[in-house]
């Protein structure tokens, strides 16, 4: 306890001495007195001092600011929204359309026609395939005012076979022909002549081919043909026509020359010339190349080349030689609005009995076949799209051909001692003359939609010739109109409309009495509208109704030949897969 005390006191002792100590050595000099206040103090803007926004730091040394690194560490979070799903909009489909590979087609109609077509394909594996068709379609005849036979018969059979592979595809074709017309345009006024006669206007021909084609990927060699055909009628006649074509790509300079190679082969025999009774033969063959480069450059194509032929006339012993231009360009004006093209060609064009009888099957067996030399034919067009679903062609032709062939009448001589069925005024022949042709034409494409098309065509024409009188047989204006309308998902029909204009031919005759004597007929133009109504009773029946002719115009094609007036058939379709 001591202790404790004797610490105090010491403790106490020295605060005492510290504080007298700072009282003498603070003491004030300043004297005292009594400070009156005149005016308080009233401070002015002078006074104050504005602080700067960004102060200046005066230390020799700044440090630098540490870069924070950091990273956002995220985890998902589990949630129990459930966003309604979207709903697309309905749009109205069309139900497919199922496709088979096979039908069969029948009808019957007024004049007693019979109508009749088979089609089968059949694909034996992924890249074979076979099929074929048959046809027949035939009418009794029976037009009024027809004193001879006037029945028709056409009947077809063909079979194909084709295969792709890799680097190539072919394929092979056969079929035949019987076709059964009949001489039935006899002069009025050599009718009874005719019948007590008891001549025979039944013309037959017949028709056996074999052709096929076969194309090459990544070669030089792009593709090649061959085709023959046997023709020929039950006068006496035939014809033998082979033909061979081959289309490859020369490289010339780092450009490629596509060039077409062509063989036509022709050889045929008549019983008897117009003019004698003795056999008459034809043949020729032609050899062809023509080789064309193509120019692109932003919106124009132009291709270049020509067409070089040579002839050999196998009855002649003649050889020529001819060279024609092969040039075409294309030129868009505005896209597929207004496209511009035109060119000139020319070629020699390999006539035939079969072609002739094709286009008018009332031909005389007693034919001149040579070709025509196509020196030139020069066409200039605008072409392109009205709106997304209509389209237009307005063009312009100029042809010169020498040797054209046009049917003209036969000659009726008045003595029928050894007279030919065909020789009663009732027959047709072929004359050759240098026709220069002008024409025009426009035609316009409607398809509204996958249901609805039209399609409206007109073409004027007119011709000039060196030694014939007239254009035999060759209209100035042709007119078209197709329409095809799917009225729902049964009903569907269409029509086809045609106008030809007047044609002329020459009637000439020779009397041994009175001599030669001819003049100049003209043919009526005439008016062909035809009409059709469908119904689908499922995927694999359908029913059909037919009516030609509805004007009911009993007009002439040919001189002297009438056509049948209105005409109804009505049949069935039946599609079906094996």
């Amino acid at each position: 306890m001591r202790k404790h005390i004797k610490y105090i006191l010491s403790i106490v002792t020295m605060l005492s001495i510290t504080f007298m100590f700072s009282q003498n050595r603070g003491k004030d000099t300043i004297n005292t007195g009594v400070i009156d206040v005149v005016k308080p103090y009233t401070p002015s803007i002078s006074d104050a001092f504005k602080v700067k926004e960004t102060p200046t730091i005066e230390d020799e040394t700044t440090a630098n600011k540490k870069d924070v690194k950091y990273n956002i560490f995220s985890f998902p979070v589990a949630s129990t929204f459930t966003p309604a799903k979207g709903k697309a909009a309905v749009v109205e489909k069309r139900k497919p359309m199922k496709l088979f590979d096979n039908y069969a087609t029948i009808g019957v109609g007024t004049y007693t026609t019979i109508l009749g077509e088979v089609y089968l394909n059949h694909a034996i594996s992924r890249n074979e395939s076979v099929g074929g068709y048959v046809s027949h379609n035939s009418s009794a005849g029976g037009i009024e005012g027809v004193s001879f036979d006037d029945n028709y018969s056409i009947s077809k059979i063909n079979v194909n076979y084709s295969t792709k592979l890799r680097d190539l595809s072919w394929n092979v074709e056969a079929g035949f022909e019987h076709q059964k017309y009949n001489w039935y345009g006899v002069e009025p006024g050599l009718i009874s002549f005719a019948q007590s006669s008891n001549i025979d206007v039944g013309h037959t021909f017949y028709d056996a081919h074999f052709g096929g084609d076969l194309k090459f990927e990544d070669t030089y060699i792009n593709s090649g043909s061959f085709f023959f055909r046997r023709f020929g009628d039950n006068q006496g006649s035939g014809e033998n026509r082979f033909v061979v074509d081959t289309k490859v790509d020369i490289p010339i300079n780092r450009e490629e020359i596509s060039t077409t190679f062509k063989f036509d082969y022709l050889s045929g025999t008549f019983d008897r010339s117009e003019a004698l009774n003795e056999e008459f033969k034809y043949g020729n063959f032609i050899i062809s190349a023509v080789p064309t480069y193509e120019m692109k450059q932003d919106d124009l194509t132009v291709n270049v080349g020509i067409t070089a032929s040579f002839l050999r006339d196998s009855q002649a012993k003649d050889n020529k030689f001819f060279i024609f231009p092969n040039i075409t360009a294309t030129y868009r004006l505005v896209n597929d609005i207004l496209i511009a093209y035109g060119g000139i060609g020319g070629e020699l064009i390999q006539n035939t009995y079969h072609g002739f009888a094709s286009e008018n099957p009332f031909v005389s067996p007693t034919l001149a076949i040579m070709p025509t030399d196509q020196q030139y034919n020069a066409h200039i067009g605008l072409k392109g799209k009205l709106s997304s679903n209509m389209s237009y062609n307005i063009s312009g032709l100029y042809r010169g051909n020498r040797n054209k062939a046009l049917f003209r009448h036969n000659t009726t001589f008045f003595d029928f001692t050894n007279a030919e069925n065909y020789q009663y005024g009732n027959s047709f022949g072929v004359v050759y003359d240098d026709v220069n042709t002008f024409g025009v034409a426009g035609e316009i494409n409607v398809d509204v939609n996958r249901n609805f098309k039209l399609g409206i065509k007109a073409e004027y024409f007119s011709y000039s010739t060196d030694d014939e009188a007239e254009a035999w047989n060759l209209p100035d204006f042709k007119g078209s109109l197709f329409l095809d309308y799917q009225i729902n998902e049964h009903w569907f029909t269409g029509a086809n409309l045609f106008y030809v204009g007047e044609r002329k031919d020459l009637l000439s005759i020779i009397d041994p009495n009175t001599g030669p004597a001819s003049m100049v007929v003209t043919l009526d133009s005439y008016f062909d509208a035809n009409a059709h109504v469908g119904y689908h009773i499922n995927e694999q029946i359908s029913v059909f109704a037919k009516a030609n002719n509805i004007a009911n115009n009993a007009y002439q094609r040919w001189f002297n030949y009438p056509v049948q007036s209105i005409q109804f058939l009505a049949g069935a379709t039946f599609k079906f897969d094996f």
